[in-house]
């Protein structure tokens, strides 16, 4: 038997059927089928019942078929025009802070670094994450003052921040110190002299930067209402996995360094050993995280703790990301500047 001819005459003959059961329809298809091409149903073979029931298939739920993928045309033009205002909003957000700077700010470090500070909670910095760390680093190597204490406060706060923005996941967790010590690592490869500064004081600003945002979610889930326990946990995949976030930021580093040259690779295990001793805090406030998490919630997987990144356009989100780098250097500088004073008061006063 010729399929391709059997399968366009039942297509034709199916069509035709004016009547309103589908039981019908079927039957008469089935005789149909008898009578022109001899072939009774019980003898029908898979080829035959393949064309039949996709013909079949096809033919009753073109009009659904046809809904389903204009609501879907519907969706992805809305999708569309989300992502559109995302960025105009984005966009509108720096326009206000950098004129608030220029105005309020131009001459006062102190003023500029709680505006920058107020300015990474306000606007979307996953999308400037990698840049922005770059152009951190790269403006305290200029300025080569305190690299590795400087670059510990940018990673610190850049973490945190970046954390907040989103689900305390471990998927998550990964991608943001994978994607921060990721460009740290290729500034530190092409500035060798410099390189053990910068990774130890961005791995040790990434440690401190997750200790403060999981300590932040732990409060958050000791004190969300009963009634909004239901649509607070976001998907947060495998627990055990999230109460050891240490080894998560571990096996980051590992992965990364699996990529890099022997020089670095070597730089990274150091840094790592040596600030593997201080991991305790990291360890003990994502296991209490975890087991408030365990006594307080069913585990139902809403979103009302994620705000979620926004999809940014990439020239617009390169240069504020350069900016915002430039910014976080000035920021941690005035605050280290705030402690030494603080300590040489201290000191003089004794």
């Amino acid at each position: 038997m010729d399929i391709e001819k059997f399968e366009r005459d039942i297509r034709s003959f199916y069509k035709k059927r004016k009547a309103k059961s589908l039981d019908k329809k079927v039957l008469s298809l089935a005789e149909h089928i008898k009578d022109e091409w001899s072939i009774n149903k019980d003898d029908l073979k898979f080829a035959e019942l393949k064309a039949i029931a996709e013909s079949i298939l096809e033919i009753e739920t073109q009009t659904l078929h046809d809904e389903v993928q204009d609501l879907l045309a519907q969706k992805e033009q809305i999708e569309r025009q989300l992502e559109k205002k995302a960025i105009d909003l984005q966009n509108a957000k720096y326009d206000v802070f950098n004129t608030i700077e220029l105005d309020l700010g131009e001459d006062n470090p102190s003023i500029q670094r709680d505006l920058h500070q107020i300015k990474l909670q306000s606007i979307d910095l996953f999308d400037l994450l990698e840049e922005m760390v770059e152009s951190a680093i790269l403006t305290t190597l200029e300025k080569g003052h305190d690299v590795e204490e400087t670059l510990k406060e940018i990673t610190k706060d850049i973490t945190y921040e970046t954390l907040n923005e989103g689900s305390m996941s471990t998927i998550r967790i990964r991608k943001i110190v994978s994607t921060i010590l990721h460009s740290a690592i290729g500034v530190a490869e092409a500035t060798p002299n410099a390189a053990e500064e910068i990774l130890r004081g961005t791995l040790k600003g990434i440690r401190t930067g997750l200790v403060h945002a999981i300590r932040d979610f732990k409060q958050q889930l000791q004190y969300v209402p009963e009634e909004l326990k239901a649509g607070v946990i976001a998907d947060y995949g495998d627990l055990d996995e999230l109460k050891q976030t240490n080894l998560v930021f571990t096996q980051t580093i590992q992965a990364l360094s699996n990529n890099t040259d022997a020089s670095t690779q070597a730089l990274l295990e150091k840094v790592s050993n040596d600030i593997h001793l201080d991991m305790d805090e990291l360890i003990l406030i994502s296991k209490e995280a975890v087991d408030v998490m365990k006594d307080r919630f069913n585990l139902a997987t809403n979103d009302a703790l994620v705000r979620g990144s926004r999809a940014l356009q990439q020239s617009d989100t390169a240069k504020e990301a350069k900016r915002m780098g430039i910014q976080a250097f000035s920021a941690a500088k005035t605050a280290l500047d705030s402690a030494l004073k603080t300590a040489k008061d201290k000191i003089e006063k004794k």
